[in-house]
C-alpha cells in the first residue's frame, strides 16, 4: 500500500518527466518542421502525411530515444527543488532512512522502464516503419552503397560477387557466380554487369561467360552464342558465352546494402531473421543490427541508473542550488552518451561483441550511482 509521501514523490517525478518531455518534443517538432518545409512542399506531401505519418511517429521515436536524458533531468530538477525547501533533511530527521525515502523514485523508474521496453519491442518497430517510409519518400537523398568487392554467400557452396554495385539504377558491375563443392570450384559464371529487374526478381546478365568444371554438363542456355568443350586429363571444362541473358538468382539489392535507418523499423522476430541471414551471407553489419537488438532492451534499463544518481546528487543540498546539481547531471549524461558511442562504435567497427557494448555503460554507471549514492546524505 503506497503511502502518501510514496504517491507524492511518484506524482512528482512522473509529472516533472511528462511536462519536460513535453516541452522538448514541442521545440524539436518545430525545429524538425523549420528544417524540412521545403522537402515537404517540394514532394507534395499532404497535411495528413506529415502529421500523422510522420510527426506522431517522430514524436514517438524522439521521446522514447532521449527519455533516460530527460528523466534524468526531471529528477535532479525536482528532488533539488526538495531539497532546497530543506523536504530531504525533514524527512530524513523524521526517521525515515534513506533507501525507503528513493524506493518510491524507483517505483516510477520501474514504470518509465516497463513503458519504455514496451515502447521499444512493440510499438516503435510499427511507428519506426511508417515514420522512415515517409522520410524515403519525402526526405531522403538517394541511397548509395559506397562499399566495393561486395561478397555475399546466397546459398551454401553459391558465393555472389560484385566489384561494385550502383543502388539508384540497381546494377551491379564486374558480376561473378561461383558454385562450390566439397571437392572444390564446379562452375563460375562473370559477366560485365548484372541489371536487377524489381517486377520479374531477375537479373540482366551482360556479355557473360560460365565456365564448367567437371561433372555431367549443364543445359544449353537460351542466347549462348558459342559453346566450347575442352578436355584437359581427367578435367572436364565447358565454356558458355552470350551477350545478355535473364535469370533468377537469390539475391535481392536490399541483400547487398540498405540504410541503418531500417534496423528500427524491424520487429524482433524480423531482426533476429536478419542477422541470421547476414551472418549466412558473411555481411560486414551485422554487428550493427545486433548492437540496435540488445539496444532495445539495454537503454530502458538505464532508466534506474539515471535515477540513481539523479536522486544521489540532488538530495544533497549545496549552495548554487538547482543550478550546481544540473551541472553535475549533464556532465554524467555527456560522459554516459560518450561512452555508449564509444562501445558501440568498437563493436561496429573493432570486434567487440555487441552485448556486452550497449550494457558496458549501464554496468560502469550503475557502479558510480552505487558510490555516489553511499555518499549522499544518510
Amino acid at each position: 500500500m503506497l503511502k502518501t509521501f510514496d504517491r507524492y514523490i511518484i506524482r512528482q517525478f512522473l509529472g516533472s518527466f511528462f511536462l519536460i518531455l513535453v516541452l522538448i518534443m514541442a521545440i524539436a517538432v518545430v525545429f524538425d518542421a523549420s528544417e524540412k518545409t521545403g522537402d515537404f512542399a517540394k514532394g507534395n506531401a499532404t497535411w495528413q502525411e506529415i502529421v500523422f505519418d510522420y510527426y506522431v511517429n517522430f514524436i514517438l521515436h524522439y521521446a522514447n530515444q532521449f527519455s533516460g536524458l530527460l528523466i534524468f533531468i526531471a529528477v535532479l530538477l525536482f528532488t533539488s527543488k526538495l531539497a532546497g525547501r530543506t523536504e530531504v533533511i525533514a524527512t530524513l530527521s523524521s526517521g525515515v532512512s534513506f533507501p525507503r525515502f528513493i524506493r518510491p523514485y524507483f517505483i516510477a523508474a520501474t514504470i518509465l522502464t516497463a513503458l519504455s521496453l514496451y515502447m521499444n519491442h512493440e510499438v516503435l518497430p510499427k511507428a519506426n516503419k511508417k515514420r522512415l517510409g515517409f522520410e524515403r519518400a519525402y526526405v531522403w537523398s538517394t541511397f548509395t552503397i559506397k562499399d566495393h568487392h561486395l561478397l555475399r554467400e546466397i546459398a551454401p557452396g553459391t558465393i555472389a560477387y560484385f566489384e561494385t554495385y550502383d543502388a539508384p539504377i540497381k546494377t551491379g558491375f564486374r558480376f561473378s557466380l561461383e558454385q562450390w563443392d566439397s571437392t572444390g570450384l564446379r562452375s563460375k559464371m562473370i559477366c560485365d554487369k548484372a541489371v536487377y529487374d524489381s517486377v520479374s526478381n531477375t537479373w540482366a546478365l551482360h556479355d557473360w561467360q560460365v565456365r564448367d568444371l567437371g561433372g555431367p554438363l549443364r543445359a544449353h542456355i537460351p542466347g549462348t552464342d558459342r559453346d566450347t568443350l575442352l578436355q584437359t586429363g581427367a578435367v572436364t571444362e565447358r565454356l558458355r558465352h552470350g551477350n545478355l541473358t535473364d535469370t533468377v538468382i537469390p539475391l535481392k539489392p536490399i541483400d547487398l546494402g540498405q540504410r541503418t535507418e531500417n534496423a528500427a523499423a524491424m520487429s524482433r522476430q524480423d531482426l533476429n531473421a536478419y542477422i541470421a541471414a547476414e551472418r549466412f551471407r558473411g555481411s560486414n553489419n551485422v554487428a550493427f543490427y545486433e548492437v540496435e537488438k540488445h539496444q532495445r532492451t539495454s537503454y530502458p534499463f538505464a532508466t534506474y541508473v539515471f535515477t540513481l544518481i539523479g536522486v544521489s546528487i540532488a538530495s544533497r543540498k549545496v549552495r548554487g542550488g538547482t543550478g550546481v546539481h544540473l551541472a553535475l547531471g549533464v556532465l554524467l549524461v555527456l560522459l554516459y552518451v560518450f561512452a555508449m558511442k564509444l562501445t558501440t562504435v568498437g563493436a561496429t567497427n573493432a570486434g567487440f561483441d555487441p552485448l556486452i557494448a550497449v550494457w558496458l555503460p549501464n554496468i560502469v554507471f550503475g557502479l558510480v550511482g552505487i558510490w555516489i549514492y553511499q555518499k549522499a546524505p544518510k
